[in-house]
């Protein structure tokens, strides 16, 4: 593999202040409104089960708010008992992006794991793209 297929990262600025942007990516509750991996997601077995949008497929998610630092891990996998953590979201004050006093940027990243084939992996990026869109818009509409 090459190195830039290991990780891929998009992100966004959006007129949402940097403590509700956090606290929304930080919310399990809110994950299945965003995540095309895992739609529609329940609390089940010490974790979130949604619907992957893709291929129907079930999708486990931990969220992991870490404390004191504008980062929210997110443990995934088929099986709650073996989830990895692969996917990360920062949250950056606005204005330290070039963007407005009170804006956030919002980063999603993701790490490919080695028993990803280029196809679950492109699928992946693809979806991220289209998460970020997503998380703009409801980031700007939940702080109105």
């Amino acid at each position: 593999m090459e190195t830039s297929e290991l990780v891929h990262s998009v992100s966004t600025l959006c007129s949402a202040p940097p403590d509700h942007a956090l606290a929304y990516l930080a919310d399990p509750a809110r994950l299945g409104e965003w995540s095309l991996g895992c739609w529609g997601a329940e609390a089940v077995d010490g974790a979130l089960r949604g619907t992957s949008l893709f291929d129907g497929g079930e999708a486990y998610v931990r969220v992991i708010p870490l404390p004191g630092q504008p980062i929210v891990d997110y443990e995934v996998g088929g099986d709650p008992g073996r989830l990895v953590r692969r996917i990360s979201a920062r949250v950056v004050p606005g204005e330290d992006a070039g963007g407005a006093a009170g804006s956030s940027l919002v980063v999603l990243t993701a790490w490919r794991e080695r028993s990803m084939d280029d196809a679950r992996w492109h699928r992946l990026v693809v979806a991220h793209d289209a998460e970020i869109l997503i998380l703009r818009h409801r980031l700007e509409r939940t702080a109105a």
